[in-house]
């Protein structure tokens, strides 16, 4: 069963993975098409007569426009997609071909913005919606407007866009993966305004007659349920609303028994009692004029839908149909969930390039590469031929957590492949507790199979308490978080189940296949700080104070510097932009300015859509610009640079991200001390939260220290050291509550030391090999990854450090040194017995 859940585990995540590479739009579709090659051909001709003519930007609009102008439904060509029979409008039948085909053509995994580039566009803010607005006002309307857009682009968190505001009355979004060539409906699906109204339909009139007074005439389209026509209905509808969308709480597609699909929608409490009144009333109405009367459903002016009223509706929702496609439905779901009170208009669309040099691409290319090799390296020295199954077990994790962050539409950046080399890193904990206690075992003089059994046996209460103490932290990211806040948490709960995946089903899995045939019939394992005898908590004390004299000394530092510890994510910039006669290469520029003195200057160029005219923006401090741009026209006088302009730009990391992100971490430390104490003891809750608390604010401290600054991406490397922390924190707090039950008459302070003496292999062997992979990337990367290598650097060592000296004697000194004291807050066997039953009996 195992074998086979594993096996179709791997090979979906391979299937969901290919293809790796983008296939050109163009040449994807000659390939596809499979039907009538000779009007197929003819139809190509005139795609590329009209793209190379400029009538159409790319082969996708040209299909999209032929289609429209011949009335020729392209899936004739792809009989191999299967669309519903019951569509009969032949624009929407080749919209959801079309999209298919592009979907299908490009490489699942997609690049983000710093390897790739993509696209952007700059909304501006009709000004008569914020002239009579105080600056205050203008500022909160504009926040909003970010934060909806942000909300639409990405729900999850996972697509790493760029949003900002631009001056007073502008937000420059940034997207990766999205050519306006083949999505030129992108830009107007993000500024819709997602006015929703309900309205009265007139039930009486109707066109030809002449419009009574206060009504409209508004269109409704009509798809046909089983063959047959669609056809419009005219209807004079009320100009004013009954009722508006601020009473939906909720919105989301659906499919009807024929296959079509449509939008719910769940209302507040207020909204429901309000529908169900304005129901109510038309069908007062209707019953009075002896017709049924009708309601119409109308989104940003376009008639949707309009239902019969029989009765009075009170179950607090309704529903929007219509001749919706797929990803309509989807869309307007999504836009109805996110309303914009302000109307927007396109000013400036172009293309982007990737915000990183090639040198860089490559530097993050070799640091993945030799950080993954050296923790291969470093288990297969431990563990031998225990280390290789570990890091078989390790290279399906990260093919299943791509699989899965594909399915989510995550894109891949160079933070998240150094977030995926140093998770890697962190996942081989779980083997190496599994090894130790195997170790263990076979020094008792088990078997070896015997020694596996009760090596995953004992290693699962910690895996598990692990595990679960960092999904609590994920889970709050989800539900709290907003853009990369949310987005680390997404990918951390896909990286907690696919960890244990891997550790407790693969590893075990190939194990067992190994030995239990006799195949193999010893583990060599090298050991390390085996049989120590440390008295820990003779060293806390000077050990606890010090390490918080150092943390105040950190903390004084940030209250010294004040903002000048952010960056231009948190606080905001200056944007030049510069036009040149020669190319320069933005690790080059990126270079020069820091030689200059600029610490902040992030490079790229953009082209206008629709034109050949390239500009160089580059992105520094307040103020800044001016000597900027004087000292790369120095640096590189052949370029020829020319000022052409500077703007001023908000933070992408907003406020609201930053207070969630806080609230975040507020929450996840409450429900941490909670778990521990129901799972453990209250003492040793107490003593996870203050050890946790203790590591984020000394990375802070030292990485402030050291005369860094925090960007978007640290958001992440903070949130990822608390989870490392935590994980540390609850391996040793395992072993103490094991050791309390095996040792009954052991003193607190003997039990404590033990069971850090008896982990403290562990704790090397883990901490090593993730300050290994840090330290690689610090030494090869620039930029946002060598931030968050260097702060993991610290996190790894503070999180070592405090398991041994802060989460321990805290839990010590909670219970004033005695362990009757422990035993009078909590029954020590049950607690430990309930997470591997078969304990007790060896």
């Amino acid at each position: 069963m195992k074998l086979t859940l594993s096996a179709a585990l791997v090979l979906w995540a391979v299937f969901t993975l290919m293809p790796l590479k983008d296939q050109p739009f163009g040449d994807y579709v000659k390939q596809e098409a499979s039907a009538k090659p000779a009007e197929f051909a003819k139809l190509m001709g005139e795609v590329a007569t009209r793209v190379q003519s400029g009538r159409a930007p790319s082969v996708y609009v040209a299909l999209k426009q032929l289609g429209l102008e011949q009335k020729l439904d392209l899936a004739q060509f792809f009989p191999e997609i299967q669309l519903e029979a019951s569509l009969k409008n032949i624009e929407k039948r080749n919209n959801i071909l079309l999209d298919e085909l592009l979907r299908r053509s490009r490489g699942r995994l997609q690049l983000g913005l710093d390897l790739k580039g993509g696209v952007a566009f700059t909304l501006e803010v009709d000004e008569s919606a914020l002239s009579a607005d105080a600056p205050h006002i203008r500022e909160e309307k504009l926040t909003k407007a970010i934060e909806i857009i942000g909300n639409r682009i990405n729900g999850l968190g996972v697509t790493e866009p760029i949003i900002r505001p631009i001056g007073a009355n502008r937000i420059e979004v940034q997207l990766p993966n999205v050519s306006t060539k083949d999505n030129p409906e992108i830009v107007n699906s993000l500024r819709k305004p997602a006015r929703l109204d309900f309205k009265m339909v007139h039930p009486l009139i109707a066109p030809p007659q002449e419009a009574p007074p206060g009504y409209e005439r508004l269109t409704l389209d009509i798809e046909a349920r089983t063959g047959g026509e669609s056809h419009t209905e005219e209807l004079y509808v009320k100009t004013r609303p009954e009722m508006t969308g601020e009473g939906v709480a909720d919105a989301y597609p659906t499919m009807d028994e024929f296959g079509r699909f449509r939008i719910i929608l769940k209302f507040t409490d207020a909204g429901s009692k309000h529908f169900a009144d304005v129901t109510k009333a038309i069908a007062d109405e209707g019953q009075r004029s002896g017709r049924l009367g009708r309601l119409a459903i109308v989104l940003d002016g376009k008639l949707y839908s309009a239902p019969t009223v029989k009765e009075q509706i009170s179950g607090g929702s309704a529903e929007i149909s219509g001749s919706f496609t797929q990803r309509e439905a989807v869309d307007l779901s999504n836009v109805l969930n996110n309303p914009l009170d302000l109307p927007l208009s396109i000013k400036e669309q172009y293309e982007v390039g990737p915000s990183l040099a090639e040198d860089a691409i490559a530097s993050g290319r070799l640091a993945f590469i030799i950080g993954t090799s050296l923790t291969i390296a470093f288990i297969l020295f431990f563990y031998t031929l225990g280390g290789l199954v570990a890091a078989v077990g390790m290279g399906i994790n990260v093919l299943i957590v791509l699989a899965v962050m594909v399915n989510y539409g995550a894109t891949l950046t160079l933070p998240g492949i150094a977030g995926i080399v140093l998770t890697l890193a962190m996942s081989v904990d779980s083997n190496i507790l599994i090894f130790e206690r195997m170790r263990e075992e076979l020094k008792l003089g088990k078997s070896l199979p015997a020694a596996l059994e009760a090596g995953f046996d004992k290693a699962w209460s910690a895996i598990l308490d692990g595990n679960l103490t960092t999904l609590i932290t994920a889970a709050i990211m989800v539900v709290l978080g907003t853009g990369p806040v949310k987005g680390f948490g997404v990918t951390l709960v896909i990286g907690i189940f696919t960890t244990m995946f891997a550790a407790v089903v693969v590893s075990k899995l190939i194990l067992e296949l190994l030995i239990q045939p006799g195949l193999i019939r010893k583990l060599p394992m090298f050991s390390v700080l085996q049989s120590t005898n440390f008295d820990f908590l003779k060293r806390a004390k000077p050990a606890f104070i010090a390490s918080w004299l150092i943390i105040a000394v950190g903390l004084g530092v940030v209250a010294i510097k004040g903002k000048s510890v952010y960056g231009i994510d948190f606080l905001g910039g200056d944007t030049i932009a510069l036009s040149f006669a020669q190319r320069v290469d933005v690790g080059a520029l990126r270079a020069a300015a820091k030689a200059a003195g600029f610490e902040e200057a992030n490079p790229v160029y953009q082209k206008q859509l629709g034109s050949t005219l390239e500009l160089l923006k580059v992105t520094t401090n307040f103020d800044q610009g001016a000597p900027l741009v004087i000292a790369l026209q120095q640096a590189f006088p052949a370029a020829q640079f020319s000022n052409e302009g500077v703007n001023r730009i908000g933070p992408s990391v907003g406020k609201q991200i930053q207070w969630n992100a806080l609230k975040a971490v507020f929450w996840a430390l409450v429900l941490i001390l909670l778990y521990v104490a129901f799972r453990f003891e209250f003492g040793y809750g107490m003593g996870a939260v203050i050890s946790t608390i203790h590591d984020v604010v000394m990375t802070i401290g030292i990485f402030v220290l050291f005369d860094r600054q925090f960007n978007a991406s640290m958001v992440a490397a903070i949130l990822l050291v608390m989870g490392y922390s935590i994980n540390d924190t609850i391996v040793v707090f395992d072993r103490i509550r094991e050791e309390l039950r095996l040792n009954p008459t052991g003193t607190l302070r003997d039990i404590i030391n033990r069971s850090l003496n008896l982990t403290l292999s562990r704790t090397i062997i883990t901490g090593g090999t993730t300050l290994l992979t840090a330290i690689t990337l610090i030494s090869v990367t620039t930029g946002d990854v060598n931030d968050i290598a260097f702060t993991l650097l610290i996190g790894v060592v503070t999180g070592t450090f405090s398991s041994l000296f802060i989460a321990s004697p805290v839990f010590y000194w909670w219970h004033k040194g005695d362990r009757k004291h422990v035993e009078a807050h909590q029954d020590i066997a049950p607690k430990y017995e309930w997470a591997g039953s078969s304990r007790a009996s060896e």
